[in-house]
């Protein structure tokens, strides 16, 4: 018998596994967001496939919106509570904002920290 689980340092959801709908990118450009923003407000996402375990807080977790396989960080989490889903093989939880990346530090991980192809500004 085998068994997987994935340990995870970033937290990368689609708008459809629960991203903040809140963090848009034209108006963080305008207008900066800060984690003060957030501050008290606990977000949730659903389904992650897989069995993963994320970095309960204290420990920072990077968060990244997946666009169509383009890899945007947003800042740091701390997730507050997870669940795993043995039948479906997935993982859902709760997190909390952290801290936001200043725009110009946003496009700059977003272009040198992820894999080949997977940079949201290097064509978009």
């Amino acid at each position: 018998m085998g068994s997987y689980i994935e340990l995870n340092d970033t937290l990368q959801l689609t708008t459809e596994q629960g991203f903040p709908a809140e963090l848009t990118l034209e108006k963080h450009l305008k207008h900066p967001f800060t984690a003060n923003d957030f501050s008290g407000k606990v977000f949730s996402f659903y389904n992650k496939p897989g069995i993963r375990l994320f970095h309960p807080a204290p420990v920072r977790v990077f968060l990244v919106h997946n666009l169509n396989g383009k890899w945007l960080y947003w800042g740091h989490v701390q997730i507050i509570e997870q669940t795993i889903d043995a039948n479906t093989k997935t993982t859902s939880g709760k997190f909390v904002i952290i801290k936001i990346y200043t725009p110009e530090h946003q496009k700059s991980v977003s272009i040198h920290e992820v894999d080949e192809g997977k940079e949201y500004f290097n064509g978009n």
